[in-house]
Parts: C-alpha cells; sequence; structure tokens
C-alpha cells in the first residue's frame, strides 16, 4: 500500500474511543488526508511504502484536540481585563475591542491564536469573534480547522451593526466559507447570548440554521448575574429562551453553562444539547465550578474550551484538561469522580460530535481525517509512563507536542509551524496593540 505518511512504531496511539483504548508499538499510515491503516510498527512498516516517515518512537499519538469555545482574535487583548468578574470583564474588553478590533486587527489576532493552539496540539477550534470573515481568514491560513461565523447582538454591539446587516453577513456566509477554503467545517451561526439577542431575534437565527443546515453556539448561564438579568429582560432563563425560540432544538454548543439548574439540565438533555466546559476562565472570573460529572450523568455531552485570551489568559487545552479534572474531583467530593480517559475524549471525540464532526474526527480510526497530536513523551515528567491517558491529562503539557497535523498535513514538524511566518505575527502584534 501506497501512502504519503507514516508515523512509524508509536510508544502509544491512544484511539480515544469509548473503551480507552491504547494501542503500544503501532504505527499510523495516512494518505489524502485520512488515516488509511494502524497496526503493529513491524507489520506496517513493511505494508506501507510512504512518500515521508516520521519516526514516532517514544511519542505518544493521539487525536487533535478540539476546543470546543474560544475566541482567537482576543490573543492581542490578553491581560487587559485582570481581577474583574464577567460583567466588569465585558465593560473593560468591549472598550478595547473598538480600539484595536478591526478586521485587520481580527485577521492578524486569530492567525496569533492559531499558531498558539496549533504548537499546543489543538487542530480544531469553535472560535466566536466579530468580522467572522476576517478570523477565518487569519486562522485558516496557520493551518487550523476553524470553526467561525457570524455574531449576532440585538443592538449595535462594539461592532455598531445593525440586526439587518447582521442577518445580511449570515446569509452571505456560507458562500464565505466556500470561498476561503481550508479544511472542513459546518457552517456556523453564533448569537452572544440570550442576554444580548431577543427571543424573536434568536428564532429567525434558528430558521437560517435549519435552511442552511448550520450549528448554533451561543453563551449560556455563565454566571448568576447573567442568570439574573436574562430572568429580568425576558422573563425566562437562558435556558428557556433557546427552547421557546426553536435554538435548543438545533442541538447547539452552549458556552459554560456553569450555572445550569435541574430544569435547565433537563431540557438540554432531552434536546442533545451539549455544553462547551471553560474551567480556566470560570475560575478566573469567579463564576463558579461546572458539574460537570452531574451534566454527563444526566446525558449531556460535555466538551472543553479554553475561551477567550482575555479571560483565561492562553489557549493552552493541556491545562483545561488538568484543571477539568481535578475541579470534576473537587465539585464531586470524589477522586474517582472521573477518569482521565474520559477527560481526553471530552477534550477529542465528544469535541467532535458536539460539531457534528464525530464522523470524521476525534479519535484515531481507519477512514479519519488525519487530525493528529505526536507527544514526545521521552522527558522526565513522563517517565515512567505507567497510564498514557493519565500521562496526557496529569503530566503532560503543550511544549510536549513535536508534530500536528490538520487533514493529513504536517502543520507543525518538530515544533515548528510551517505555514506562516511565527516571527512576522509576533511583531506584528506587537506593532498593532502598541507595546
Amino acid at each position: 500500500m501506497r501512502a504519503d505518511l507514516l508515523l512509524d512504531s508509536a510508544r502509544f496511539v491512544l484511539v480515544c474511543d469509548e473503551q480507552a483504548t491504547a494501542l503500544p508499538d503501532t504505527s499510523v499510515a495516512i494518505a489524502d488526508g485520512r488515516i488509511v491503516a494502524m497496526g503493529p510498527a513491524t507489520e506496517l512498516r513493511d505494508a506501507i511504502e510512504a512518500d515521508r516517515v516520521i519516526d514516532a518512537r517514544g511519542h505518544l499519538i493521539l487525536p487533535g484536540l478540539v476546543n470546543l469555545h474560544t475566541h482567537l482574535p482576543m490573543t492581542l487583548l490578553r491581560g487587559v481585563a485582570e481581577n474583574v468578574d464577567l460583567q466588569g470583564f465585558l465593560s473593560l474588553v468591549w472598550a478595547e475591542e473598538a480600539r484595536v478590533m478591526d478586521p485587520e486587527g481580527v485577521e492578524l489576532g486569530a492567525r496569533l491564536g492559531a499558531v498558539e493552539a496549533l504548537l499546543g496540539g489543538t487542530t480544531t477550534a469553535l472560535d466566536m469573534y466579530f468580522h467572522p470573515e476576517a478570523a477565518h481568514r487569519g486562522a485558516v491560513s496557520a493551518g487550523l480547522r476553524h470553526v467561525i461565523g457570524p455574531v449576532f447582538f440585538s443592538f449595535p454591539g462594539p461592532d455598531g451593526l445593525s440586526w439587518e446587516q447582521r442577518m445580511e453577513i449570515a446569509r452571505a456566509w456560507p458562500e464565505v466559507v466556500r470561498r476561503i477554503g481550508g479544511p472542513y467545517v459546518p457552517v456556523a451561526y453564533m448569537p452572544h447570548a440570550p442576554f444580548t439577542v431577543d427571543i424573536e431575534n434568536l428564532s429567525q437565527i434558528a430558521e437560517l440554521a435549519r435552511e442552511t443546515e448550520g450549528i448554533i453556539t451561543t453563551h449560556t448561564s455563565e454566571n448568576e448575574s447573567e442568570n439574573r438579568d436574562t430572568l429580568e429582560s425576558r422573563g425566562m432563563r437562558p435556558t428557556a429562551c433557546l427552547d421557546v425560540s426553536g435554538v435548543l432544538s438545533l442541538q447547539p454548543v452552549l458556552a459554560h453553562g456553569v450555572r445550569l439548574d435541574a430544569d435547565d439540565r433537563r431540557v438540554i438533555s432531552a434536546a442533545g444539547a451539549s455544553v462547551a466546559h471553560c474551567p480556566g476562565s470560570n475560575l478566573k472570573l469567579a463564576s463558579g465550578a461546572a458539574d460537570i460529572v452531574g451534566y454527563r450523568s444526566d446525558g449531556i455531552r460535555v466538551g472543553l474550551g479554553t475561551d477567550g485570551c482575555s479571560s483565561s489568559n492562553d489557549l493552552d487545552m493541556f491545562a483545561v484538561m488538568r484543571l477539568a479534572a481535578n475541579l470534576a474531583r473537587l465539585v464531586r467530593d470524589d477522586p474517582a469522580a472521573i477518569s482521565a480517559a474520559d477527560v481526553v475524549r471530552m477534550a477529542t471525540l465528544e469535541g467532535a460530535r458536539s460539531l457534528g464532526l464525530g464522523d470524521r474526527l476525534g479519535s484515531v480510526e481507519v477512514g479519519k481525517e488525519a487530525d493528529l497530536v505526536l507527544i514526545d513523551a521521552r522527558v522526565p515528567h513522563l517517565t515512567p509512563l505507567h497510564d498514557p491517558y493519565t500521562a496526557v491529562v496529569f503530566a503532560a503539557g503543550r511544549s510536549d507536542v513535536r508534530h500536528v497535523l490538520v487533514a493529513g498535513q504536517v502543520v507543525v514538524d518538530d515544533r515548528r509551524v510551517m505555514r506562516v511566518d511565527v516571527d512576522a505575527i509576533l511583531a506584528a502584534a506587537q506593532a498593532r496593540v502598541g507595546s
């Protein structure tokens, strides 16, 4: 069999299936962007004729990480809103966005964010930001599988657009995604939150998403103040707004979901919606600690996200996995509340499923697209390696990432970003913010 690439003799391949399979001394063959064979290294080495071979000895191969909620362009706003809660954060950030984040700034920030994400093993990101076309161009140029769409407010918002202007951008969005190209992503629409988008407008977004077979993501119940504000302005809690508007029936990704009550959880589970758990920003803004073990027991799919760099300060999904695992144990007062394998699967397969991409991504299986990460385990903090899933969650870090593939293309090669000039991006970012 011919292949474009052979990842040869990995110490373990973490399949990230429900059985937490870890295959020792295994090779993976890739052709036309997909995994075409995997098996014992001694067998594949003789069976595969590859254009390139990457020596994976001593490495862990796992699916590319899926960041299920972020704001990539906010790399340019890192550190501008400190020591405040969610409402104080929004006030500070929206003021700074007016100064820095025109389309040029958004494209630059998204490119910088994509570089940071890829170097940390993230291959797919569900992003939300103004000027989505500019953000998509920036992230795709670096090689990231980038899911984004128009952002909606029922008032002008930081970008100053009217509702009709937002709907005009949204109606044209599927063609924009096709024109920019890059790895396959679904069409997406992004109402900011039920407290900033009224129910009638939410219904319009739901109708458009049905027409285009798009997905929806929105902030939901991030803290108690948001719940109170929504109840006062809409007469119901955020989840109920999404339910009566028809958004919830489209199985949206609900960012944060920190303060969901029993009724919220019941309705979300019945609808098949997902929660993007962002423990870093939730803790930093003192929004609370989501009971993800309880959510999962209720039948709610949970993925993981970093949130934006101005509320969590980085895009490190390894840090998110560790926080999620430890926080779940603390919330439940149970050191066995959730397994490391479950946490890795939330960062990979469950995130992919939340985006409707579970048949394409999220696990290392023949036939799936080759979004893969190689972690070098030949380091003191990963020695000895008793259980690779536990090592990934509790010991590994983004600095251990050596190679990253998106749709079979090597976008990070031995820690080198291949698609863009990183030094030029860093210089432009410093110049942009004037520091």
